[in-house]
Formats: C-alpha cells, structure tokens, sequence
C-alpha cells in the first residue's frame, strides 16, 4: 500500500502570481508579485496593455491584496517591467482576466451600481416576468408528470 502525495490547488503566494489591488488609487486593477519582500510585503507591477488598468511598481501588503488563479510561469525572482510586461503578454492574462467569472462579477456589479431608479425599476419588472415563466414552466411539468 503506497501513499500518493500530490500537490494542493491552493493559491500560493509566489511570483508570477496575479493578484487584484483591494485598496490604494488602484483598487480593482490588475498586477504580479515580481518578488516578496518579507512576510508582510510583495513588490508589484502591473504591465496592463490598457493604460488605465496599469499599476506601477512598488511595495504592495499582502493584506491590500486577492490572489487570482492565474500565475505568470516562469518568471524570474525581481524581474525588470519591460520583462514582466513580456511574459504578462506572452501568457495573457487581460484576455483571461476578461473571460474570469469573477471579472464578469465585478463588471456586473459596476453596472448594477451606476442604474438609475427608473432602470433599477425596469430590471426589477424583468425578473418578475423571468420568475413567471419558470413558475409557468414548472407547473406545465408537474400537471403532466
């Protein structure tokens, strides 16, 4: 009997891994831990290709930040921007970002947040249509089971 030892799916503080600014002038943005610093601290760069996404680099705590799912492979330990940015690139991770549930979320919510009464209201009158019809639906399978 031999005991099978395997790697967990935990999100491993490490470089190359993405991670999403919670706090700071760039709270939502995207950026990788290029190398940590100590304990409490990561150094990061956010090479976005949209200029308004980009992070500069510098010191990020580890309690300001979510480890994403994406991790930059092979990136070397205090690689310079112009490196970071190549391999971001290369691995694409904006593409991947954009494709993510948990972007798709976010953006929903932005949206959600900007309605106005009027579109709140109308929103609301979709869903009550939408529940209609499942019930609809739902009695039609009952009845004839």
């Amino acid at each position: 009997m031999a005991a099978e030892i395997s790697a967990t799916n935990w999100k491993n503080v490490e470089v190359g891994r993405v991670v999403l600014l919670q706090e700071g002038p760039y709270a939502g943005r995207l950026a990788t831990i290029v190398e940590i610093i100590d304990h409490k601290r990561a150094l990061i760069d956010g090479p976005s290709s949209d200029a308004s996404l980009a992070v500069p680099r510098q010191p990020f705590s580890f309690a300001n930040l979510l480890l994403s799912a994406f991790v930059i492979d092979k990136l070397p330990r205090g690689a310079r921007s112009g490196a970071v940015k190549a391999a971001w690139e290369k691995a694409g991770i904006d593409e991947k970002w954009r494709e993510s549930n948990w972007a798709k979320k976010r953006a929903q919510q932005v949206r959600r947040k900007a309605l106005t009464d009027f579109e709140r209201f109308k929103v609301m009158r979709l869903k009550k249509q939408r529940r209609f019809e499942e019930r609809k639906a739902l009695a039609k399978v009952k009845a004839s089971a």
